[in-house]
């Protein structure tokens, strides 16, 4: 700490270790306690900026990285082709698209297994997150290029 004061003798010098998890509120207080207050940029009841399709999107997204290896979920791209909200439940359309013929037999999976999996999985946490019964509808398709095609990828949100 001696050579820290030295160094920086104005500065207040809080030793700690993210390791051992050692004086980690003491830095927390210390940085909040001198950021500017900044108004709200949302109203206190707004959750967040995205919509309902974007979550249903990231659960299936989710569901597909823990069910299957490494090279099959880089190679995935969700998209909600059809989101309806009725009095009883949500109806949901999604097509995972993959880069490879062989790629979509793995989503697939025998006999529909693999899909059926994490079409289950995700439905099943859709409902917690919107509390509300969803019907939802699963579609692999292949398409090539669409980590290249610029067009492709602003379709799918991503921002250049």
């Amino acid at each position: 700490m001696e050579k820290w004061h030295s160094k920086l003798p104005k500065a207040e010098i809080i030793p700690a270790s993210a390791r051992e998890k050692f004086n980690l509120e003491s830095i927390l207080e210390a940085v909040s306690s001198r950021l500017p207050e900044a108004p709200a940029w949302f109203d206190k009841d707004q959750f967040t900026d995205k919509n309902l399709r974007f979550f249903a999107s990231e659960i299936l997204r989710e569901k597909i990285f823990l069910n299957y290896g490494e090279e099959i979920p880089y190679s995935c791209q969700v998209e909600i082709e059809a989101f309806h909200e009725g009095e009883e439940r949500y109806e949901i359309s999604a097509v995972i698209y993959v880069m490879r013929e062989s790629q979509k037999g793995i989503i697939i999976g025998k006999k529909g297994a693999a899909l059926k999996k994490v079409g289950t999985e995700a439905r099943l946490e859709m409902e917690d997150f919107f509390q509300k019964k969803v019907f939802l509808s699963t579609f692999v398709k292949v398409d090539p290029d669409w980590r290249e095609n610029r067009k492709e990828l602003r379709r799918f949100g991503y921002e250049f």
